[in-house]
């Protein structure tokens, strides 16, 4: 008897599945590695002629964002890349995940002042990624590209395929035709695409690009370009630029793909960095760079097409890299309640032309980085217009109206010190509630003789000036960036 009734049910089931599966849209995320807001030829704000290149060439992501929404105030969960895909993975923010430095931390051995907290470096079993929240909901998934946030790679964590527990050094071998792999990744996501055509699933795809890590594998004819373009650069300038060309155009060889498939008006692409880059020189409008919560750490570019979304449109509404944990599963009609303990919002309300602030469970904005690398250890909060920057060595703060002030040089705490004190109180009340971690006092520090950071996130040096790397270590394993 019970036999048919099962037979009936699973006849039932399966026209509600197709019709879910139907509506259900693609999505295809990209994410670059190290490109800071100024590292394209997208302008990233409609006011600020110098917010793109005035040197890279990525015409196809150009062609991309016409075609879509640019979001001006996109931010990157960290300035630093292993927290960040952390953080998009989980919809968590870097202090609440315990991983907010991606390379080695420092020690008392290196004789700063403070010593920073540890990092998990290992994503866990327990966690709900956003690969499995979509396999969930009926979607094929895949992730192509750099992980490097261990825990067994992408497959154990949600993800059908996958080039699986990958970091910098698996993308150093390829150069020639196929730097960092970026064409590579490109046919994998193009067959992927087809196969799930083909079994008629929604499909979702990461493409984690490393480039712009390995500037000296950029083509060679791409290369000499650069050399005649950036006479006075040097050489890992001239890298970064060639290969953030190279990248764009494995980009535009996949869009094409997606055209010729005929799935263009149904698939979500996003594009976005995973931190900032450097500071970009003095017509840069961000300050600071990659391993600092200043604006040229963490603002990044970001821009979305898909269906729905008005061409050439623009949002201005600060955004932040988990937020797309919310934004996938709305996609995707996922209808079970989230993870209590998720810290994005949706911005699906931003795609429609809505100019109202995301709803998340706090309305500050918080970046948490005690760490030495770009700066000393330091946190921001963004609330509104306003920016306060804590900095744990000495205690002090600054604060800016990031409306008139994008470069961050105006400090107001002394002109506005009632709304440092609220944006202070803020940023302790919430690294309380998540648990974050703080950096400790160094019994080992020597004030006669302290260790220097050099700045823009190269490396930090102790007394004896034996370097950590904080860039271009890509080698080692785990590898930093």
């Amino acid at each position: 008897m019970k036999r048919p009734t099962r037979i009936i049910l699973l006849f039932l089931l399966q026209p509600l599945a197709f019709s879910l599966g139907a509506d259900q849209p693609n999505i295809i995320f990209m994410l670059s590695d190290d490109q800071g807001w100024t590292e394209t030829s997208v302008q990233m704000h409609p006011d600020i002629p110098y917010s793109k290149s005035e040197v890279v060439e990525t015409p196809n992501l150009l062609k991309l964002a016409k075609q879509g929404m640019r979001f001006s105030q996109a931010y990157s969960p960290a300035p630093v890349c292993s927290p960040t895909r952390l953080s998009l993975q989980n919809g968590k923010s870097p202090g609440q995940n315990h991983w907010t430095k991606a390379s080695r931390p420092v020690t008392a051995a290196d004789g700063f002042k403070l010593i920073p907290p540890p990092n998990i470096r290992n994503i866990s079993s327990d966690e709900f990624t956003i690969g499995e929240l979509l396999q969930e909901a009926g979607y094929a998934t895949a992730h192509y590209g750099k992980w490097h946030i261990n825990g067994g790679g992408p497959e154990v964590h949600g993800y059908d395929e996958s080039d699986g527990e990958t970091e910098n050094a698996d993308a150093a071998p390829h150069k020639g035709d196929n730097p960092v792999d970026i064409f590579g990744m490109g046919k994998r996501a193009a067959d992927f695409m087809k196969r799930s055509i083909q079994a008629d699933k929604p499909f979702f795809i990461q493409l984690s690009y490393n480039a712009l890590h390995y500037p000296e594998n950029a083509k060679p004819a791409t290369v000499a370009k650069y050399r005649k373009l950036m006479p006075n650069g040097n050489e890992r300038s001239i890298g970064r630029a060639a290969i953030g060309e190279n990248l764009d155009e494995g980009i535009g060889l996949l869009m094409a793909q997606v055209d010729e498939l005929g799935i263009a008006d149904n698939t979500y692409v996003v594009y976005m960095s995973d931190n900032g880059g450097g500071s970009g020189g003095e017509r840069n409008p961000l300050s600071g760079g990659k391993g600092d919560v200043r604006e040229g750490g963490i603002r990044v570019p970001l821009f979305i097409r898909g269906p729905g979304i008005e061409a050439d449109s623009w949002s201005h509404q600060a955004m932040v890299g988990y937020d797309f944990y919310n934004t996938f599963a709305e996609w995707a009609g996922y209808t079970k309640p989230l993870p209590k303990n998720i810290e994005g919002g949706s911005i699906t309300h931003l795609l429609k032309g809505e100019e109202r602030p995301v709803q998340r469970p706090h309305d500050e904005l918080v970046f948490h980085f005690p760490h030495y690398q770009g700066d000393t250890p330091h946190s921001a909060i963004l609330l509104g217009d306003y920016k306060l920057l804590r900095y744990y060595e000495t205690g002090e703060s600054k604060l800016y109206n990031l409306a008139q002030d994008l470069k961050e040089s105006n400090d107001l705490s002394q002109k506005m010190p009632e709304k440092a004190d609220e944006l202070n109180r803020r940023l302790t009340n919430y690294l309380t509630k998540i648990g974050a971690d703080l950096p400790v006092p160094n019994p080992q520090f020597d004030p006669a003789n302290p260790p220097r950071v050099e700045r823009g996130g190269n490396r930090v040096r102790n007394r004896e000036g034996r370097g950590n790397r904080e860039r271009g270590g890509e080698n080692r394993r785990p590898s930093e960036n």
